[in-house]
This record gives structure tokens, C-alpha cells and sequence, in this order.
């Protein structure tokens, strides 16, 4: 198990490195240095000499990935990618273009961002399993009809649908919770319950029918069938057996959430005016702000490997037939 793992982290240093790559060489297509430092300065005209002291004061003077007036070792730490991109690597984020520190931005807005994305992805996840479940109980009965009908119409809508309904009916309409905002201590709960019961809804309809797709499938197996002849009870079929034995694949799917318990959800912290990772990612791009876009999807890649690491050592707590070596 530890090789595996061991091997794993080597295998995951040559992609973050070319996520990193790519990220960086996309973000300067579109923008170069010139095109960031008039958009900083905020003026309509620029002098030559302002933009070359803007570049200068924040290492955008520098070639992009080979300086070939440097010497030794300099030809590839003296330039921009080494500078704002490669140190990453050592934890270090470096520093927005407003000059906050990036890595302490990040601290600070973790704890709004899993406060929503916690509960979201544990209640959400245990009513998709238990809805998806009754939905296989009552297989090829109109419970089981009608609640896929539910599941497609529910997955047809927007989350931006969601969202907005939401707000107007229970902020505006009602007047239960705030619209937006967010408050720390024990009054955090109001400004959190509104986008976390969203996003708990918003996703029921996809993945209750995947998760049913997979227990319908898993009931027409033999060992099923030899639990049924054994006298077990359809109820204890399905919690026992069937759904030990599918959690493979739903592991496999939970994995896909992991870097969004950390980053943020997007469009729920921009509209319910929550600060945290998300919306200062939405922020960041909004402002063209590429240290604070590229330590985003660093970290976003980081975890996302991780969470595929920890998804292939939880597959032998669920089936003792996998072992790694």
C-alpha cells in the first residue's frame, strides 16, 4: 500500500506541473504583461515608462519560460513562469495583484466556503442514496416512474434557477433567512441553510438516478439472488449487500466533489454574496488577476489528486478483494 502511494505522488508531480504549464501559457494568450499592467493601472492612456515600472515593480519584466541572456541555472529561474508559477510547488502563493497575500486570503476564506460545501456534500449525499434506494425498493411501480420523471425534471433545471427561486421565495417572500451575506459565530447558520438546502436540492435529480442506474444493476446479480433464496428480507438485501457492493462506483463519483469542498461553489457564494474561495476566484477573473487564478487551479489540481488517491485506498475498505502493491 505505501509503494502504491509512494508511486502516486511521483505520478501526480508531472501533471500539477503541467496543469501549471498549461494554465500559464492559456493566461498569457490572452493577456500579456502590457495587457495586465494597463488594466492595473486603470488609466485609458498608459506612458511606456509607466507599464515598464509596473512590470518591473512585479517581475513581468522578465522572459516568459527561457531567458537566454541569463547564465547557468539562471536561463530557467530568471523568468516569469519560474518566478510566479514554479514556486508553488513549495507552498509559496506569492501575492495577488493588489498586493494581499494570497495564501492568507485563502485561509481566511476557507472557513465561509466549507461551511456551505460540508453540509451540502454530507446531507446531499445521504438524500440521494436513501431516495435513490427507495426508488430501487419500489422498482417497476409508479413510486419508481414518478420519481424518475421527478429526477429528469429536476435535472433539467438550472442551478441558477434554484438559486434565484430560492432567494425570491424564501428570503424576499417569507423573509425566513438574509438574501446574501455572511456572519461568523453562531449566527452563521442563517446565512448558510438557504445555499446549502439549494445545492442539497439542486442535486438530487442527477445523482438520485444515477445511484438508482446502479442499484437497479447491482439487484440482478447472483449473490442477490442467492441472499433472496437464503430468506433475508428485501429491506436487508438492499442495505447489506446491495449497497456495500456498490460503493465502488459511488466513491468514484464522490471524488468529482472533493476540490469543490475546498475551492468553493461558484455561483452559490457570487450570488448569496458569501466570502469565500469561490467567489474570490469569480473575483480574481472578473479583475484578471492571474497569481490569484493560477494559485486556484494549483490548488484545485492538488486536491483533486489527492481525492483520487484516497478513492482508490478506500476501494479496499469496501471490497477486500482489491489490494494494491
Amino acid at each position: 500500500m505505501l509503494a502504491y502511494i509512494v508511486r502516486r505522488l511521483f505520478y501526480a508531480l508531472p501533471i500539477l506541473l503541467g496543469v501549471n504549464l498549461l494554465t500559464f501559457a492559456l493566461f498569457f494568450v490572452v493577456n500579456t504583461p502590457d495587457d495586465m499592467a494597463r488594466m492595473q493601472l486603470g488609466v485609458k492612456r498608459v506612458t511606456p515608462e509607466a507599464i515598464a515600472k509596473w512590470k518591473a515593480d512585479r517581475g513581468y519584466d522578465k522572459p516568459l519560460f527561457v531567458n537566454a541572456a541569463a547564465s547557468g541555472s539562471g536561463v530557467l529561474t530568471e523568468t516569469i513562469f519560474f518566478g510566479k508559477s514554479a514556486r508553488m510547488f513549495a507552498g509559496d502563493f506569492g501575492r495577488a495583484e493588489d498586493g494581499r497575500d494570497i495564501a492568507r486570503e485563502i485561509a481566511s476564506r476557507m472557513g465561509p466556503s466549507l461551511a456551505i460545501a460540508l453540509p451540502n456534500f454530507a446531507i446531499g449525499l445521504l438524500v440521494t442514496v436513501s431516495f435513490a434506494l427507495l426508488l430501487t425498493f419500489f422498482r417497476a411501480t409508479y413510486l419508481d416512474f414518478w420519481g424518475v420523471v421527478l429526477c429528469v425534471a429536476m435535472m433539467s433545471i438550472s442551478t441558477l434557477f434554484y438559486i434565484i427561486g430560492g432567494q425570491y421565495l424564501v428570503s424576499k417572500v417569507w423573509r425566513l433567512v438574509p438574501i446574501s451575506g455572511y456572519g461568523g459565530g453562531v449566527e452563521a447558520w442563517k446565512f448558510v441553510i438557504l445555499p446549502v438546502a439549494i445545492g442539497v436540492v439542486a442535486g438530487i435529480g442527477s445523482s438520485a438516478r444515477w445511484y438508482r442506474t446502479i442499484f437497479i444493476e447491482e439487484i440482478g446479480k447472483d449473490y442477490v439472488r442467492t441472499a433472496r433464496a437464503k430468506g433475508l428480507a428485501e429491506a436487508a438485501v438492499l442495505f447489506r449487500h446491495v449497497l456495500r457492493n456498490a460503493m465502488i462506483p459511488i466513491l468514484t463519483g464522490v471524488v468529482v466533489v472533493i476540490p469543490l469542498l475546498f475551492m468553493g461553489s461558484l455561483l452559490s457564494e457570487s450570488f448569496f454574496g458569501i466570502p469565500g474561495l469561490g467567489s474570490y476566484t469569480i473575483d480574481a477573473i472578473k479583475a484578471q488577476d492571474f497569481a490569484v487564478v493560477r494559485a486556484m487551479v494549483f490548488i484545485g489540481s492538488v486536491l483533486y489528486i489527492a481525492g483520487l488517491i484516497l478513492t482508490d485506498i478506500s476501494y479496499t475498505f469496501v471490497d477486500p478483494r482489491i489490494r494494491f502493491h
